[in-house]
Parts: C-alpha cells; structure tokens; sequence
C-alpha cells in the first residue's frame, strides 16, 4: 500500500510541474497536489503512530 501512495505523489508532483511549465490543467493539478501531500503527511504520521 505504501509503494502505491509512493507511486502516486510522485506522478502526481510530476502533473504538477508539467502544468507550471506549459499551463495545461492549471488549477485542477495544483488541488492534486495539495491533496497528495495531505496523504504523503497522513500516511506519515498513522506511520509514527503504528511505530510506536
């Protein structure tokens, strides 16, 4: 599971750096990127909770 959330904030910070550098999908790719960060930090912290 943690390789597919991985996977998934690096495709997705990818879609963000193409949509700065040729504007296509502007806004809808930012909203991405803001939500697979508050995943990335989700996954986190239930991380240092299981740790524990």
């Amino acid at each position: 599971m943690l390789n597919l959330i991985w996977t998934g904030v690096v495709v997705l910070f990818g879609l963000w750096l193409l949509g700065i550098s040729i504007h296509i999908g502007g806004a809808l790719i930012h909203l991405l990127l803001v939500l697979a960060l508050i995943g990335f930090f989700y996954n986190i912290l239930i991380g240092m909770r299981i740790g524990r």
